[in-house]
């Protein structure tokens, strides 16, 4: 029997976890839906105890699907999305639900900071503050919950809750620890002085400790609630872009990765932990190593409202094949449609938008419809818009002076072979597409380094990671898209101000 090694990943819709071989091989998986629950415009909050629940409903059917035993895993690692708190009072419950990184409650609170200590932050966090991060998330709470601040005892992210459940024991990682902004980046602990903006007790942090670190085991109480075997080793993890980073086999500086995830990203390992300007820098898996990241808001995300407001029939009886036939038959018409879409534009700020624009305020919209554009138009115009969207994310890189030198490919949009083609068309470079891209799988990984079935990450890289497809640009494809591109950016930058002014209106309206 090969080493068997679990990766759970908990992701913006679902949690999922994957059971690998130690040559890579996926030997069963399965997944547990997640509710957000969004009580006021802009706001985007996750019950953690559902995320544990999805655990012990998803853990079982994956080792079913593995064919293997609870004994036979080796270990179990994590990954879910970074900057989302969860507080925990004196007795380890969770005092409210956890706020996503795609909130934007903390807007307020983001240019507070940024206005009173926006160099201090940047120079010693490496990264600015802004409604994603963990720094001006809890400066709203103290402002508006300060009951629940007053109670909190300990503060985790996302991932590190879900393996505080199954081993009772705290910590984050290196890497998720940059994430909350709370961290002297050059040093990779606690700063005293960003909590201090805040009056943060640090006592309610976590020790910091490497994504591949055993930290714990699974607790008598969680093997009973999850399946899995009493005493199997706990290590640490990370968060999901990382581990996605990292398990698609970009591990030498310059190799980028293009995600299709419920957000889309565009990210290239660096040589160097730095400050940009323009992106955000987190280190490596890879110790010693970076990676910088730039992020669309709306992705997958995007995909999903078109087909649940104007593509689902909501008459089916079964609403896991109901969706799935959706997204089928949004793929067969999108694919019918010739690029550019006959004239329709799409600009995806479904959520406000992250990089290249830092803009909360921003909206999403389709330009230039006519008569003549259908349901299928507007499938393959979304597919454009967040391909434009992640290409103006790209640009950031270029104005940093961050050379990526390939691309690979991963998310779940990544398994359309037409809006794989259509990021490669705009892109204008090959794209290497790997077997395996999701955060379940690295985190796998990153299990079996940390109980040693793999000497390091690049071992584990070398044996696992295996890649099935390579996209090429057709020229003209990619003449044309250069030149709507340019109409993308000059409509967006023209209705960046109508925007705005929307989102003024609503507000007066809504207080």
């Amino acid at each position: 029997m090969t080493a068997a090694l679990m990766g759970i990943d908990l992701g913006a819709g679902s949690l999922k976890v994957t059971i690998i071989g130690s040559d890579g091989r996926t030997l069963g998986s399965a997944s547990s839906v997640v509710e957000t629950a969004s009580p006021y415009p802009g706001w985007a909050e996750q019950d953690p105890e559902e995320w544990y629940q999805g655990l012990c409903a998803a853990a079982p059917v994956a080792l079913i699907k593995a064919g293997v035993l609870a004994s036979d895993i080796r270990a179990v690692s994590f990954s879910a999305g970074a900057h989302t708190p969860v507080l925990l009072d004196e007795d380890d419950k969770v005092i409210r639900s956890a706020i996503l990184w795609s909130d934007q409650r903390s807007i307020e609170e983001s240019k507070e900071l940024t206005t009173q200590s926006g160099a201090m932050i940047q120079e010693t966090g490496f990264n600015a503050p802004n409604p994603t991060w963990t720094l001006p998330q809890l400066k709203w709470l103290c402002r508006h919950e300060p009951d629940n601040v007053a109670r909190t005892r300990k503060l985790l992210v996302a991932k590190d809750y879900l393996r505080f459940r199954l081993s009772g024991e705290w910590h984050t990682d290196r890497i998720d620890a940059v994430g909350t902004l709370l961290t002297d980046s050059k040093s990779q602990a606690w700063s005293s002085e960003l909590c201090d903006l805040i009056n943060w007790n640090m006592a309610l942090l976590p020790p910091i400790v490497d994504p591949t670190e055993i930290v714990g085991k699974v607790s008598k109480y969680a093997a009973a609630q999850s399946g899995l075997m009493e005493g199997t080793p706990v290590v640490a993890g990370t968060m999901d872009t990382a581990i996605e980073c990292f398990g698609a086999g970009a591990i030498d500086p310059g190799q980028g990765v293009i995600k299709l995830a419920t957000a889309g990203t565009v990210s290239v390992v660096t040589e160097f932990f730095e400050p940009h300007a323009e992106v955000i820098d987190y280190p490596h898996v890879v110790s010693g190593q970076a990676f910088a990241i730039t992020g669309t808001n709306s992705c997958a995300s995007a995909h999903r409202w078109l087909r649940d407001q104007f593509f689902l029939n909501h008459g089916a009886s079964d609403n896991a094949e109901n969706g799935s036939a959706a997204f089928d038959e949004m793929e067969r018409l999108a694919a019918k449609i010739p690029p550019g879409s006959d004239g329709l534009l799409f600009h995806p700020y479904l959520q406000g938008e992250r990089s290249p624009y830092w803009d909360p305020k921003l909206r999403a919209d389709f330009i230039g419809i006519t008569m003549q554009h259908t349901g299928a138009h507007f499938v393959r115009a979304l597919y454009e818009g967040i391909a434009f969207s992640l290409l103006d994310c790209k640009g950031a890189f270029d104005r940093e002076g961050l050379e990526i030198n390939s691309f690979r490919l991963v998310g779940g949009g990544a398994r359309s072979k037409t809006w794989r083609q259509i990021v490669c068309d705009v892109f204008g470079v090959p794209i290497d597409v790997p077997l395996n891209g999701d955060a379940s799988f690295g985190a796998a990984l990153i299990a079996g380094i940390g109980v040693g079935v793999f000497t390091d990450e690049r071992d584990a890289v070398g044996r696992c990671v295996t890649l099935v497809d390579q996209l090429v640009p057709d020229p003209q494809r990619h003449m044309m898209y250069q030149e709507l591109f340019s109409i993308y950016k000059k409509s967006q930058a023209a209705l960046a101000g109508i925007n705005h002014s929307i989102f003024k209106i609503m507000e007066a309206h809504m207080q």
